[in-house]
């Protein structure tokens, strides 16, 4: 049974949604946040990347970072910018990247549920990333950012949403990337609490740092409260919740600096014997089983067939490609930590991986089929970990549309 709860939130005053939201923290770098934040003194960057208003050469793990995260997060406060709400609220959000539309539910997720299982997992967290975005939720005493949840569908769910859609909305802005945002609020939404109790189980599908920090912070916060009940909203962490059918998982491609010890020659014929190697004349992958592969100039084609007992992380393309060709062939032994590999995001495109190998930063490159939600579930109802770089949720969810205060 998954629990979620209405909460009384801060959000955007409604001039200034556009600016307030922002991307999310992970997915842009120091200069790339400061070059969107410019000019914007309300963007919530400000708080999640509070680096970018101190010198360049600021330790972004330094206390003057959270220092000034709290400082300019009150601030948004003061100023209007962030308003708090006057009653606990859900809210529908809807996403719109060119023909492909998402509507989930913002709501509270319970800690709990996170630590039983009941909301499971398939990614492992880097401590360092984790333990930054847990002094800045407890900092802040805020989750900022949601986490991306996704459920098996649900047609009590679906009409319920249908009915909100219907209502006028509170916010809808098209931000700078051409992605529409839409925001309605549901006071109380009570029939919606009521219709999550009969969702089994919820995934993370983006969020894995987030929501391993909201519930750090909410254990320290109990074992710092004598009277701790179980009531404090510090129980608690932001969520958005989409059925699964709605998601769109985009491919998260590979591209490797060198042939190892080996010449455009012998690296075929190797591949050829671990994958069946033709021509390719897309570069785009078709069906899972299949990854093309960009080398000298030329498009390849790798197909293959999972055992039919293979467990589900042993079914992925992501996995065929590390085992048979990046760890043996390249030497890529752990894609996490090697300094010879970049992963690319789907939403770019194969033109990015021609480009990189053309260019000589790169030798060899791989276009990859995208994961499916299905094999996402899977891995995560097995106790199975992803491996890295498998999935490219898009389009993301943006930041400070509605924040969690405890």
């Amino acid at each position: 049974m998954l629990r979620i709860s209405a909460f009384t939130g801060l959000r955007p005053a409604p001039a200034l949604v556009a600016e307030v939201a922002c991307v999310p923290y992970d997915v842009v770098n120091r200069d790339e946040s400061a070059a969107l934040a410019a000019g914007h003194p309300h963007s919530l960057l400000h708080v999640d990347r509070a680096e970018i208003d101190l010198p360049p050469d600021t330790d972004p793990y330094s206390d003057a970072v959270y220092a000034r995260a709290r400082e300019n997060f009150l601030a948004l406060q003061t100023s209007g910018a962030l308003i708090r709400e006057t009653e606990p609220c859900l809210y529908l959000y809807q996403q719109r990247m060119g023909t492909h539309v998402q509507t989930g539910l913002a709501a509270l997720c319970h800690i709990e549920d996170y630590e039983r299982d009941i909301i499971k997992k398939h990614e492992k967290t880097r401590r360092d990333k984790e333990d930054d975005r847990t002094r800045l939720i407890g900092t802040l005493s805020a989750d900022t950012g949601p986490v991306f949840l996704t459920y098996r569908d649900s047609p009590a769910l679906d009409t319920l949403t249908a009915a909100v859609l219907q209502t006028a909305p509170l916010y809808d802005f098209t931000a700078p990337d051409g992605i529409q945002h839409t925001v309605w609020r549901i006071p109380g939404g009570a029939a919606f609490v009521e219709n999550f109790r009969a969702i089994p189980l919820a995934y993370v599908a983006d969020g894995h740092h987030r929501t391993a920090s909201a519930c750090r912070v909410g254990r320290e916060r109990r074992e710092a409260n004598p009277a701790h009940t179980g009531t404090e909203d510090y129980n608690w962490f932001l969520a958005v919740l989409f059925p699964a059918s709605q998601l769109q998982i985009l491919p998260y491609n590979r591209a490797v600096h060198d042939l190892h010890t080996h010449t455009r020659e012998t690296l075929l014929e190797a591949i050829s014997r671990v994958f069946t190697l033709r021509s390719a004349t897309s570069p785009t992958p078709t069906r899972p089983g299949e990854i093309r592969m960009y080398l000298g100039g030329t498009w390849h084609d790798l197909t293959w067939r999972p055992a039919p007992d293979a467990d589900p992380i042993s079914q992925l393309d992501v996995t065929a490609l590390q085992d048979r060709v990046l760890a043996p062939l390249l030497g890529i032994d752990d894609p996490r930590t090697s300094k010879r590999i970049d992963f690319i995001g789907g939403i770019r495109g194969p033109g990015e991986l021609v480009k990189l190998v053309d260019s000589g930063k790169a030798a060899i490159a791989f276009s990859m089929y995208p994961t499916t939600v299905a094999q996402l579930m899977a891995i995560a109802d097995a106790g199975q970990i992803m491996p890295p770089k498998s999935t490219w949720f898009e389009p993301k969810l943006r930041s400070g549309l509605f924040i969690h205060t405890f």
